[in-house]
């Protein structure tokens, strides 16, 4: 791969190798053949004599040619060979050689007979004007040349090259440092005073602008605004006796051109003639010439229409199309029309219509000779000064090698026919006529889908309307039509029919037209599809009755279950005294849902005089929750006062819940036995947060022995725990609900009951309130159970 990457670099290398001998070749020629024209000289003596006067001028061999060439006397004239003569060539017009921008060249120092007229020396500015003009196709590949090799040597910032037009005046032929807007203004100037090209053409001598501020005031500047440009230089390009192509060299900073920037820039315009003369003109005055014999037929021409000339670039490829012929009605975005467009860019003119499919359809029809039609598209026109938006449909087709386009505007009752297509499809609706006088009805085609019928079938009559419909639905519809023959009542009448295997819900809307008698002869109406909407109002409320019959049956299963609760878990209304302890109990029901909980407590005195606290909590809501926190309750107390031991209780009902049909699941519990003897406190938990602890001011949690939440397995460990109280000791047992919250960890809601028991701590009944309003702020979505035992100071 990589040697024949190699071999395909060199054979790229030769062929642009010979591409740029072809096109050197093909100027040699030229200068050559026009030698021999006026001289009768051979081909070799017309070489000699370029060669030589290549080396006595000091410049390259192209140079040479390319101002042999722009030197040629003026078309039409001839000049008679003078054969014999010593020095051939001899009647051309002596051609000095520039002094002052060799002068800058270090191979022009030695003798006379240096190698200065070497082919490819590009070592100059005017070498190396002289190797790109052979590849120059165009006058704006010309004016882009010109400005880069001049754009270090004379800081030249932008170029222009104006032609002379026969009817007076210049137009803009090429252009480089420019916008395309500034160009489309300057592009035709008319034979006025005070423009520096024009004058600089008549005079055929330079106009040198160096001061700013006079020339501001005796010439009408090129720029917006001119003083982007402070020193300018309009130069004739000489094509025999006559100059018809100006040069402008445009530049930023202020100040004269310098004696050599002046010689250089007198001779790139020499260079210049040759390219025009043998290049440029030909096919330009051609076009020109074209065009101007296109126009008179175009202002006779209706409708609008332009002969459009591809402008091509570098490489080849259509840029844009210069307007060289217009029809009066022709008219562009803002509002110029005939002969206002000539000379004007189509995407200065019409700049949408770039890259879209009315632009490729022009290139398809001026590369393959094929007219094209397009689409009818929506454009902006000018209609007395103001812009609308209209629908047009172009024609293209190739002339030689230009376009003639056509286009046409489509009629605003088009626009309404299709306006009204669009609105029976978007609304799925249809309109209807019937004749009363011939019973005859016409419908659109819209009007045959929403009403399921075959447009073979054609229009049913008024009087038939009801038959289409459901026979529930018939006899309301005939009888709106009765009134509405009868005495011109309009009806708004929904229906249903059968398409198939579905019901469509329609909806007819219909009014009668009378004649001048007052007697009705026509009816105007129409029908609407409505059955996705019926079927999403039939559907919402259907889902509205099943949330209210659902809402229903819930409250009435929190009102039996809250009742149930009151029944199972009566609360005291006071603190009450066991086994030498006060105690005090909240539960606080959630604020939203309609679901009752299953938390639960118990405080119960035993026989032998010990206390027994429970605090537990069902997983779920509802009647479920609530039957098994009874069973739970129940179950716990009585086996705890028939002699088991707390882990005891737990694992019996932990095996309840895992083999008991009715239970609920899971729950959550903490078992403590108080011995007022003992002042201690045993405890056992199954999954339960821990038991608060206040003594002496300090808050601290519980370390809760080991226990797992009851129904999760078979066989779970539990163990108890002890705790000495001591007098003034407060204990706090809680369900969760008073410590979590959504997307918040359970260390955070332990932490916040910690410090609201500690900021709100006192020994006086009835302080459990302010801790719960503190801890609980905002809606709930639990219970809440809490156990508040407090250990007396003193006797009581």
């Amino acid at each position: 791969m990589a040697t024949l990457a190699k071999v395909v670099a060199r054979q790229r290398a030769e062929m642009d190798r010979l591409r740029d001998q072809t096109a050197t070749s093909a100027v040699m020629e030229r200068a050559k053949g026009a030698i021999m024209a006026l001289t009768g000289c051979t081909p070799d003596a017309a070489g000699e004599e370029l060669l030589q006067r290549a080396k006595t001028g000091s410049r390259t061999l192209l140079e040479e040619c390319w101002i042999t060439l722009g030197s040629l006397p003026p078309l039409g004239t001839t000049t008679e060979p003078r054969v014999g003569d010593d020095a051939p060539g001899a009647n051309l017009s002596a051609i000095p050689a520039p002094t002052g921008p060799r002068s800058v060249r270090p191979d022009t120092a030695g003798p006379a007979d240096q190698d200065t007229c070497d082919l490819d020396d590009g070592s100059t500015a005017l070498g190396r004007l002289g190797k790109a003009l052979v590849h120059v196709v165009t006058p704006r590949d010309l004016a882009g040349c010109l400005l880069e090799e001049l754009r270090t040597d004379v800081d030249a910032d932008a170029l222009l090259l104006f032609r002379s037009l026969q009817a007076g005046g210049l137009e803009l032929i090429g252009h480089a440092g420019i916008d395309a807007t500034l160009a489309a203004q300057w592009a035709r100037v008319p034979p006025l005073s005070g423009i520096a090209a024009l004058e600089a053409l008549r005079a055929r001598e330079p106009r040198w602008l160096e001061d700013f501020t006079t020339d501001r005031d005796r010439h009408l500047l090129i720029g917006n605004p001119p003083e982007r440009w402070l020193s300018r230089a309009w130069l004739p390009v000489p094509t025999g006796d006559d100059a018809e192509v100006c040069i402008g060299i445009l530049r930023a900073r202020s100040g004269p051109f310098s004696s050599q920037d002046r010689q250089l820039l007198q001779a790139v315009v020499r260079l210049c003639a040759g390219w025009l003369r043998s290049f440029g003109a030909r096919s330009e005055h051609s076009t020109a010439a074209a065009a101007a014999a296109a126009q008179p037929v175009f202002d006779s021409l209706p409708g609008s229409a332009v002969l459009l000339t591809p402008l091509r670039g570098p490489s080849g490829e259509v840029e844009d199309y210069r307007i060289d012929a217009a029809t009066e009605q022709a008219v562009d975005v803002v509002g110029r029309t005939g002969r206002q467009l000539l000379g004007r860019r189509i995407l200065e003119c019409f700049p949408s219509l770039a890259d879209g499919p009315v632009w490729h359809g022009c290139l398809r029809a001026l590369t393959t000779g094929e007219p094209f039609e397009s689409e009818p598209f929506a454009y902006q026109e000018v209609v007395d000064g103001a812009a609308a938006l209209a629908t047009y449909t172009l024609h293209a087709a190739r002339l030689g090698g230009a376009l003639v386009v056509t286009w046409v505007r489509h009629d605003s009752s088009d626009r309404q026919e299709q306006r009204l297509a669009d609105v029976q499809r978007l609304g799925n609706l249809g309109w209807a006529n019937w004749n009363l006088v011939t019973g005859e009805g016409s419908w659109s085609s819209q009007t045959f889908l929403v009403m399921h019928r075959d447009p073979v079938l054609g229009p049913v009559r008024l009087a038939g309307l009801p038959g289409l419909a459901l026979p529930e639905d018939a006899p309301v519809l005939a009888q709106a039509v009765r009134e509405l023959v009868r005495s011109g009542r309009q009806f708004d009448v929904p229906f249903r029919i059968r398409a198939g295997d579905e019901v469509r819900h329609l909806r007819m809307v219909a009014e009668v037209v009378t004649d001048t008698a007052n007697e009705p002869v026509e009816v105007h109406g129409f029908v609407q599809d409505l059955t996705a909407q019926r079927s999403a109002e039939l559907a919402l409320v259907e889902s509205e009755q099943e949330i209210v019959t659902q809402h229903g049956v819930l409250h009435a299963e929190r009102t039996l279950a809250a009742r149930l609760q009151h029944a199972l878990l009566p609360l005291p209304t006071r603190p009450v005294r066991l086994a030498g302890l006060r105690v005090e109990v909240a539960y606080l029901p959630a604020h939203s849902g309609i679901h009752v909980s299953g938390d639960w407590f118990s405080a119960i005195e035993l026989p032998d005089g010990d206390a027994l606290f429970v605090v537990g909590d069902v997983a779920g809501h509802g009647i479920d929750a609530v039957a098994t926190m009874a069973q739970l309750r129940f179950t716990a107390k009585g086996m705890v006062i028939t002699g088991s031991s707390l882990t005891g209780a737990l694992a019996r009902l932990n095996t309840l819940l895992l083999h008991s049909r009715d239970s609920h699941g899971t729950a959550t519990m903490v078992l403590a036995r108080y011995d007022p003897g003992e002042r201690c406190l045993v405890w056992a938990q199954a999954g339960h947060p821990p038991p608060l602890l206040v003594r002496g001011g300090q808050v601290r949690y519980l370390d809760r022995p080991l226990g797992m939440l009851l129904g999760a397995c078979s066989d779970p460990d539990f163990q108890e725990a002890r705790c000495a109280l001591e007098p003034g000791d407060r204990v706090l047992f809680y369900t969760d609900g008073l410590v979590e919250r959504p997307s918040e960890g359970l260390d955070l809601g332990l932490d916040r009951l910690a410090a609201a028991v500690a900021a709100h701590h006192t020994d006086e009944p009835g302080s459990l309130a302010p801790v719960l309003a503190s801890v609980l702020e905002g809606e709930r979505r639990d219970d809440v159970c809490v156990v508040d035992i407090r250990v007396p100071s003193g006797p009581e």
